[in-house]
C-alpha cells in the first residue's frame, strides 16, 4: 500500500508522526513518500523538501516567496501522481495542502484524497467545508462535533481525538520542582498567556495588564508567564509596573519538547489563567485550571471574522463541553475592567470550570486509543469501504 503524506508546519507535523505509527502498527510493509518534518523523518520518511519552506503559507512573508510556493505545490502534487499514492493524506495546513490535493484531483479525478484536521467552518466561513468537497473524499477531525458539518458537505468524516488528551498528567513531584528552581515559593500562582505570536503578545498584553493593574487577584499572587523565549523580552517590559511579582519561564536553554512540558507544568501549579483564545484553552482544561479568555484582533481581520461568525463562543473548552462555564471576552468585549471583573469572581466558578474540563478531556479521547491510531484506522476503513484498497 502506498499512502503519501504532507505536512506544512510543526503541529501538523507531531499529528503526522503519530499516524506513521499507527500506520505501520495496522500495515507494517506500508510504503510512505511526501512532505515531513523532523518528526516524521524521525518515524522513517523521508521528506521532498524542507518542511521548513512552507511555515510561510498564509502570513505576511507569503508575497516574496509566492513563486517559489506556488512551485513547491506542483511539484508535491506531481510527485504522488508520479508514484502512483493509493491515498493521498494532507495534514493541516491548508493554504498548502488544499491547492496540493486540487492538483491531483485535476490530473486524476478517482485519487482517493484524505485530509486530517477539519476547517473551523463550525466558527466562521462555513462555505469551505462545500469547496473542500470538490477535492477531499475525507476528513479526519480532532473535535467530536466537527464530522456532522464535514458530512452535510459530502466529506466521509471521522473523529480520532485530539492529541492533548493523551498528554501524560502533570504530577506533585513536576510541580514542587518548578516551583524550586523557578523560585516561585509556596503562594497562590496566576498563569498569563497572551499568545504565541509576536503580534498578539503586542495587542493583547496591554490589555491583560491593564486588568491585572486592577489588582483582580488575592494578595500574595505571582503572576508565571510561561511563554518563548523571543517573547520574553516585550512580556518583561510590559509587565515592569504590575502590582504582582512576575516570573517569566521562557525555556531558554531547553529543547523544544522539555520547553513545551515545563509550559504545561507552569499551567498546572496556577490557581487560575488568564489566556488568549485558541487550543491552550484545551491545554488549561488538561491541567485543570480554571481561566478566562480574552482576544481581540488587528481592525480590518476583526471585520472581516466577524461578518462571517456564527457561533456565540469560540472557546474550545465551551464548544466540547456544551457548556458556557468559561467567560470569555472577545473583540469589543476585551476590555481591563471585564476581564479583571472575571478574574476577581474566577475562584466562586471553580466548579462549573472544573466539570466542563473533565468534560471536555473525556470527549476528546483522554484514556482511549491514541489518536494516531485511530487516524490510521478510520484513514484504512474508509479506504476499503471505497474499494481503493
Amino acid at each position: 500500500m502506498k499512502i503519501f503524506l504532507t505536512a506544512g508546519e510543526p503541529s501538523g507535523d507531531t499529528l503526522g508522526a503519530a499516524l506513521i505509527d499507527g500506520l505501520r502498527s495496522e500495515v507494517p510493509d506500508v510504503e510512505l513518500r511526501g512532505v515531513a518534518g523532523p518528526r516524521m523523518q524521525a518515524a522513517g520518511m523521508e521528506s521532498l523538501f524542507p518542511m521548513r519552506e512552507l511555515s510561510v503559507m498564509g502570513i505576511a512573508e507569503v508575497l516574496p516567496k509566492y513563486f517559489h510556493l506556488k512551485r513547491r505545490i506542483r511539484e508535491t502534487a506531481q510527485a504522488a501522481l508520479d508514484w502512483g499514492a493509493d491515498i493521498v493524506v494532507t495534514i493541516d495546513s491548508p493554504d498548502f495542502s488544499l491547492r496540493v490535493q486540487r492538483l491531483i484531483r485535476e490530473a486524476c479525478p478517482d485519487q482517493h484524497t484524505v485530509h486530517y484536521v477539519a476547517p473551523t467552518v463550525w466558527a466562521w466561513r462555513p462555505e469551505r467545508a462545500g469547496k473542500m468537497a470538490k477535492t477531499i473524499n475525507h476528513v479526519l477531525a480532532l473535535f467530536p462535533f466537527e464530522p456532522p458539518y464535514m458530512q452535510a458537505a459530502g466529506m466521509a468524516c471521522d473523529f480520532v481525538g485530539h492529541p492533548i488528551a493523551t498528554w501524560d498528567p502533570v504530577t506533585a513531584t513536576e510541580i514542587s520542582d518548578l516551583r524550586a528552581e523557578a523560585g516561585l515559593g509556596d503562594g497562590p500562582l496566576a498563569a498569563v498567556l497572551a499568545g504565541s505570536r509576536g503580534s498578539e503578545v503586542k495587542r493583547l498584553l496591554p490589555i491583560f495588564a491593564g486588568a491585572l493593574g486592577h489588582k483582580p487577584l488575592p494578595e500574595g499572587t505571582r503572576l508565571i508567564f510561561p511563554t518563548l523565549p523571543h517573547l520574553a523580552p516585550a512580556i518583561a517590559q510590559a509587565t515592569q509596573a504590575l502590582p504582582y511579582p512576575v516570573t517569566i519561564l521562557d525555556g531558554a536553554g531547553q529543547d523544544a519538547d522539555q520547553a513545551a512540558r515545563a509550559r504545561h507544568v507552569a499551567m498546572a501549579a496556577s490557581n487560575l489563567a488568564l489566556a488568549a483564545s485558541g487550543t491552550i484553552s484545551l491545554e488549561l482544561a488538561h491541567a485543570g485550571t480554571p481561566m478566562v479568555i480574552a482576544y481581540d484582533m488587528a481592525p480590518l481581520t476583526k471585520w472581516v471574522v466577524k461578518r462571517k461568525l456564527i457561533t456565540d463562543t469560540v472557546t474550545l473548552v465551551n464548544l466540547v463541553s456544551e457548556t458556557r462555564a468559561v467567560p470569555e471576552f472577545i473583540f469589543e468585549d476585551c476590555t481591563p475592567d471585564k476581564i479583571a471583573a472575571a478574574l476577581a469572581q474566577l475562584h466562586g466558578a471553580r466548579a462549573a470550570q472544573e466539570a466542563a474540563m473533565a468534560v471536555t478531556m473525556d470527549r476528546l479521547g483522554q484514556g482511549g486509543p491514541p489518536p494516531g491510531l485511530r487516524a490510521a484506522q478510520a484513514i484504512l476503513a474508509q479506504a476499503q469501504s471505497s474499494g481503493v484498497v
